[in-house]
């Protein structure tokens, strides 16, 4: 299979702009067969060989595996992309397929990551390690330090933010920070259906996962955009309006518990007692005053002219 590749520039610094120029094309039943008992390690670090991730001996079950290849384990731009999408492309959709699907992940860190990258995106699809990053070279992914042109619609959090996160979940980590695997490396999507590749994309740069809503056609869902996910401002925002709710709630609270205490209380009575005969007060004197304007007008009447 024949693909550009690029390699680490000599020096700290590399090409950070532009895609690079590679094709799609599917690996021929030669290359899977290349790749077939390259190991793949779980959670746990047990090997298993690829090519028991994609085949199984029950055709009714797992027919169909989109693998989806992440670059290192704290790649924010990658950790988007599952967010994105395991809100959009959930296990009870894959169910309604009329053919049986599942979705793999595999990174290129070491197995002991797993775990903080399960809590990080909320995947509920399973996750291996290919530290040796046999796969990745095999299967024609390249090694590149690219941004690419634009930012994908997969990202809801901004390229500094998501910087950020990652420099953070490093040093969190510990030891644990050097074990993240390679940052040149980045992967791609790979569709197998009864143990052959139907559709493939690999990534240009490091924010060039296939887009979900054409992962989402390729797997026989609709095209539509993926729903919004849950952001942390949005999650302000709705604290902050339940709270503002809560705090009227419970200054109205506040003002039927002070009226009912005043009225309860002795000198609650007396004022309610002084308002009661202030009011008697004001609507004798509105009377009086009524009245007063009736006998004048009585009188002007009757007056002899």
């Amino acid at each position: 299979m024949a693909v550009e590749t690029e390699t680490e520039p000599e020096g700290p610094t590399g090409d950070f702009k532009g895609d690079i120029d590679f094709n799609d094309n599917p690996p021929t039943k030669k290359d899977l067969e290349k790749v077939a008992e390259l190991p793949v390690l779980d959670v746990h670090g047990k090997p298993h060989s690829f090519k028991s991730l994609y085949t199984t001996d029950d055709q009714n079950e797992g027919s169909r595996v989109l693998v989806i290849f992440i670059r290192h384990f704290f790649c924010g731009n990658c950790q988007e992309y599952l967010r994105s999408l395991s809100t959009s492309i959930t296990p009870d959709a894959l169910k309604s397929l009329p053919i049986p699907t599942k979705i793999i992940v595999i990174g290129c860190g070491q197995p002991d990551l797993i775990p903080m990258y399960v809590r990080e995106t909320g995947c509920p699809y399973p996750i291996y390690a290919d530290p040796s990053k046999k796969l990745y070279a095999q299967l024609g992914m390249i090694r590149t330090m690219s941004l690419g042109s634009k930012s994908p619609e997969y990202m809801q959090y901004s390229l500094p933010s998501a910087v950020v996160r990652a420099i953070y979940q490093s040093l969190k980590a510990g030891r644990g920070a050097f074990k993240g695997g390679d940052y040149w490396q980045v992967g791609g999507e790979f569709l197998f259906e009864h143990g052959q590749v139907e559709w493939c994309h690999r990534m240009r740069n490091t924010r060039d996962h296939a887009e979900i809503p054409e992962t989402r056609r390729q797997l026989g869902l609709d095209g539509a955009k993926p729903p919004s996910r849950k952001t942390f401002s949005s999650g302000i925002r709705r604290s902050s309006s339940q709270l503002g709710r809560r705090l009227s709630d419970r200054r109205k609270s506040w003002s039927r518990s002070r009226d009912r205490t005043e009225k309860s209380s002795p000198e609650g009575s007396m004022m309610e007692k002084v308002k009661e005969d202030k009011g008697a007060e004001e609507a004798s004197e509105r009377s009086s005053k009524e009245g007063a304007k009736t006998i004048s007008a009585a009188s002007s009447s009757i007056a002899p002219t």
